[in-house]
């Protein structure tokens, strides 16, 4: 972690959202609006992990986010597409199936993805809701509150399309999905906000 810089910007703007410098987090940095909305997950820095959670997030948030990573020997980038996608604000029923999209880019082939998780974003843990790996869905490794209320599209897998059905909708499903896709050393994200 010696000499590890790690920033979080808006891509189209370069807003600085979060930054990690000297060995702890420079809250002080941020631009204004993500004060207190920002955080990484702090369990997770001595792992690696530069994971950015977005609390209370807003229609204005959707865009694309590049985190940039440098240290003395390399650096290196992902970037990250929040679309907000608002589920039933006028006419959600109890028990209702929703869809949370999530498709990969049409040049990434099905056999160089890796893996795919579905993940909800709950205060500072990630609750696993739905699992892909080597060619195969992991259904028993999900959360017990989603397990075998979950599934992918299976026909359309080998189209990149990874989007999530949740079964019998609760009032407890609302908050932020992650869609997380690595392939071929490369990651990227979508991220879903379940309004009830």
């Amino acid at each position: 972690m010696d000499g590890l810089e790690v920033e979080w910007r808006r891509t189209d703007s370069g807003t600085l959202v979060h930054l990690y410098q000297d060995g702890e987090s420079r809250p002080e940095s941020q631009q204004q609006d993500y004060h207190d909305r920002a955080h990484f997950f702090t369990d997770q820095i001595q792992h690696g992990n530069f994971t950015l959670r977005l609390d209370n997030l807003r229609a204005e948030d959707e865009g694309q986010y590049t985190c940039r990573v440098y240290s003395q020997q390399d650096s290196g980038e992902t970037v990250v597409q929040i679309k907000v996608v608002n589920v039933g604000d006028v006419c959600w029923y109890q028990d209702q199936d929703i869809t949370l999209n999530c498709s990969v880019d049409s040049h990434i082939t099905p056999e160089h993805i890796e893996e795919v998780s579905w993940r909800k974003t709950d205060e500072d843990k990630d609750v696993l809701v739905l699992l892909y790996q080597n060619n195969e869905t992991f259904s028993d490794s999900s959360d017990e509150r989603y397990r075998d209320r979950v599934e992918f599209f299976t026909a359309e897998i080998p189209k990149g399309n990874f989007s999530l059905r949740l079964k019998s909708v609760r009032t407890e499903d609302k908050g932020v999905y992650m869609c997380q896709v690595f392939a071929g050393g490369l990651s990227a994200n979508a991220t879903a906000l379940l309004e009830l």
